[in-house]
């Protein structure tokens, strides 16, 4: 399976900077990067603006794609490519997004055509929030929470020329619990940015704004009977649809409790479940955050606690 990760971030977060700080790392040089070109260009734009080819060879090593069809087939093609031997054998894909997108689409896209899911996984959701304008950029735009909203961590670029400070409180309105670090020109390690996804637990069971978007967390101390977490997802991406903008989380089966199971769903979309090796942090109970948008605030849990009853007297 090869990992993707999405970076996003609004018009001028860094997402340029940040992309050639990390492919400068050689450990990191063994990477296909796939760009939206009506977005910013995440290398460099002299270079790929002159190329007539879709895909581009740079001096790090690494790969840089133009997505011209959709992505599941830029994907394809690459792998493709990459088991006939006529590009190199990057490890992992990191997707830009253009400023102005909202990241579901490729998360869409990563878990509805066949093809791309069994080669393919989504590893993580990066986003950039920029600390000179991103407060109000947050406040302005529903681009922009809708990318935060997404994301699996956020970094706060320009920490030396804003108040990072403020941005991340901007971003913890948005998704409590979120993990967020500051860092200049693109500084940030590489293994904390694209480590895969976690759910944020948030300071308070719900967090919402203005547009009724919100976190919901849900935690199971006992393990949760494996049908009755697959009912319950099922469930909720039938009734919640689009309103269900993402569901992310570590889920504690009867069946198996010493690992977790990693669960994500996207709107009525529900991702094949992964398994870690081990608990991160020795925690070991079901946690998993809804961000939805006009979900009633109890209606998961007592979904959740409706089937597990019912499986239970099955």
């Amino acid at each position: 399976m090869i990992p993707v990760s999405v970076v996003t971030g609004f018009l001028g977060a860094g997402k340029t900077t940040l992309l050639r700080r990390v492919l400068s790392d050689p450990a990191w040089a063994d990477s296909a990067v796939v760009v939206n070109e009506f977005g910013e260009v995440a290398l460099d734009h002299e270079l790929l603006a002159a190329s007539e080819e879709v895909l581009v060879n740079v001096s790090t090593g690494c790969l840089c794609c133009l997505v011209r069809t959709d992505l599941g087939t830029t994907l394809m093609d690459l792998a493709r490519r990459r088991a006939a031997g006529e590009v190199p054998a990057y490890r992992r894909v990191l997707v830009e997004t253009s400023g102005l997108a909202d990241p579901a689409p490729i998360l869409h896209a990563l878990m509805t055509e066949a093809a791309v899911a069994e080669t393919h996984r989504l590893h993580s959701v990066v986003t950039l929030v920029d600390a000179v304008l991103g407060p109000v950029v947050l406040e302005r735009h529903p681009e922009a929470r809708w990318q935060v909203m997404l994301a699996d961590r956020v970094l706060v670029t320009k920490p030396d020329l804003g108040d990072a400070a403020a941005a991340e409180r901007a971003v913890q309105a948005l998704q409590p619990g979120l993990d967020v670090r500051a860092a200049e020109r693109g500084a940030a390690e590489p293994a904390w940015l694209f480590a895969p996804g976690e759910p944020a637990v948030p300071q308070e069971a719900v967090a919402r704004h203005s547009e009724g978007v919100g976190s919901i967390l849900i935690e199971r101390e006992a393990p949760v009977a494996a049908l009755a977490l697959t009912l319950w997802m099922q469930a909720l991406a039938e009734h919640a649809g689009a309103k269900l903008l993402r569901l992310k989380g570590l889920a504690a089966l009867a069946e198996e409790p010493a690992r977790p199971m990693v669960v994500h769903a996207v709107q009525h979309l529900v991702h094949p479940p992964e398994w870690l090796a081990e608990w991160p942090g020795g925690e070991r109970r079901t946690r998993i955050v809804l961000i939805g948008q006009g979900i009633p605030r109890h209606f998961p849990a007592r979904l959740l606690a409706a089937i597990e009853a019912e499986v239970a007297t099955a």
